[in-house]
């Protein structure tokens, strides 16, 4: 087994990659292939996460946190959580997940925005193959709010 297995998994760099929720037998392969730190945007539900996701991440040896982000209602506090969770571990090889890698896409391509000089334009084309046919107001409303915030935190 591989993290390749994991849904939606998808390697941004040799430091990064973005996926899905992983199985606890996939959390093996994740500790395996050298995952040092995992970031969980998800929120608990007991149909669709671990039941002790910290534990499993913990005693395989890797830092774990969460960062719960309500599907329905993500906020800028939520990304100010996570910014400050990755700046932290951003030269440690990480994870960061969500259900299935919408929440994890979305936020890793606003941390691109604020902090590795990305123009919209690469966020979107980042997005674009997770949120592809995807259609949620709540979050282009974020999106688009977050996107402004951070044009008028430059200028």
């Amino acid at each position: 087994m591989s993290t390749q297995e994991i849904p939606h998994y998808r390697k941004v760099n040799d430091l990064l990659s973005l996926s899905g929720q992983p199985t606890e037998e996939q959390f093996k392969s994740i500790a395996r292939e050298g995952f040092k730190v995992v970031i969980n945007l998800a929120t608990n539900n007991p149909r669709h996460s671990l039941p002790d996701e910290r534990g499993v991440a913990r005693a395989l040896g890797m830092i774990y946190y969460h960062v719960p982000v309500d599907w329905g209602y993500p906020n800028e506090d939520d990304f100010e959580s996570f910014e400050n969770v990755f700046r932290q571990f951003s030269k440690e090889k990480m994870l960061i997940h969500c259900g299935s890698n919408l929440r994890a896409t979305a936020f890793y391509a606003l941390y691109a925005l604020k902090h590795l000089g990305w123009s919209d334009a690469q966020a979107d084309e980042f997005m674009a193959p997770t949120w592809q046919g995807s259609h949620y107001p709540v979050w282009d409303k974020f999106m688009g709010q977050m996107k402004a915030s951070m044009k008028r935190d430059v200028v």
